[in-house]
């Protein structure tokens, strides 16, 4: 009987008899439940979690890397046999990896880089992420002023984001076709800093403003708000797959949202913390790859999801995907976008 027991729970996770956790704890630690998005990830990722026999726990440190630190403690307290962790602080976090250890704990670093090589990242690919939102905003606009509206400096995602940018950007930038004429951080990555930052640079440059690039779509929100208070509309770019930004790809005041699908990147921490909590080592949860990529270049075991452009032409991705509604997506949506014809 236990031998079908277990070809049953093989068959739903995926992973094999060793990485069983059944009956254990998942204590997870959110960085802060003001995005729309995290919601989306919890869900896959409890269902995954409960769906192996396990029990999920939680705490959100709504923002705060000293309540963090004290969240990672009570989940521990709590009996936690292994940690998915999204970080607010990738540098502040360290005591918590530290207490992790001792207690001999494994820790899925979730969404943000936490660099430790005792940590398992799990994200999408970020720099490819980057790369996505610049590539398509300089389809639309292939030159001119461009400004950068940029994430919270504390989070790594951020650098990536700007890299796979400038990757796509950098060369007609250095031949002056493209020319950056602001660029600034956006604390907390608030949608209501990114707005400030935008009408800002928009003063600064007397709206001579031709793109902009976004690192997520709550801060392109925030852009919208600017250029609209001017009258402008013009190419921008944001990731998350937020369904307000897809209706505003629809609307046609925003150019991209990345989509990076949270029911798929919270379902694989649950599979995965499941499997390190049975004792399954890192390197030998199925797809790892070796990371490198932070900025001390630790060697780490990660998987790197890969994430899909939302635009005008793609929208049925999303809505065939069962992301967004159609009505939701095409609410108020210019002419010429198929999917919502």
């Amino acid at each position: 009987m236990r031998k079908v027991v277990l070809a049953a729970v093989i068959a739903v996770t995926g992973f094999s008899s060793a990485a069983l956790a059944e009956g254990k704890k998942i204590g997870v630690s959110w960085a802060s439940f003001q995005e729309e998005r995290w919601k989306i990830d919890e869900a896959a990722m409890k269902a995954a979690i409960e769906a192996a026999g396990d029990e999920y726990i939680s705490a959100d440190a709504q923002s705060s890397s000293e309540k963090q630190l004290s969240d990672v403690d009570a989940l521990i307290a709590q009996g936690a046999n292994a940690l998915i962790i999204n970080a607010w602080d990738k540098d502040a976090i360290g005591p918590a990896i530290e207490k992790a250890a001792a207690e001999g704990i494994p820790v899925v670093g979730y969404d943000r880089l936490i660099e430790d090589d005792r940590t398992f990242y799990l994200t999408f690919d970020n720099k490819g992420v980057g790369r996505i939102i610049a590539e398509e905003v300089t389809k639309a606009k292939p030159d001119g002023n461009f400004a950068i509206i940029l994430g919270d400096p504390g989070d790594p995602n951020s650098a990536f984001l700007r890299e796979g940018m400038e990757e796509v950007i950098g060369d007609a930038v250095k031949a002056g076709t493209i020319k950056i004429v602001g660029e600034a951080s956006s604390d907390g990555w608030k949608p209501e800093n990114a707005q400030k930052n935008m009408e800002q640079i928009l003063t600064a440059n007397n709206n001579a403003v031709d793109a902009v690039l976004a690192e997520n779509d709550g801060m392109a929100g925030g852009v919208v708000a600017a250029l609209s208070a001017q009258g402008l509309v013009i190419p921008v770019g944001g990731q998350d797959g937020d369904l307000a930004a897809i209706n505003r790809v629809a609307r046609g005041t925003q150019t991209v949202s990345v989509w990076k699908d949270s029911r798929q990147l919270g379902k694989a921490a649950g599979e995965i913390a499941a499997a390190l909590a049975a004792g399954t080592a890192l390197d030998a949860i199925p797809g790892a790859t070796k990371f490198n990529g932070g900025a001390k270049g630790v060697e780490m075991n990660a998987i790197l999801l890969t994430p899909t452009p939302i635009t005008k032409d793609t929208l049925d991705l999303a809505i065939d995907g069962g992301h967004i509604t159609k009505a939701e997506a095409c609410e108020g949506a210019m002419a010429g976008v198929k999917a919502c014809e």
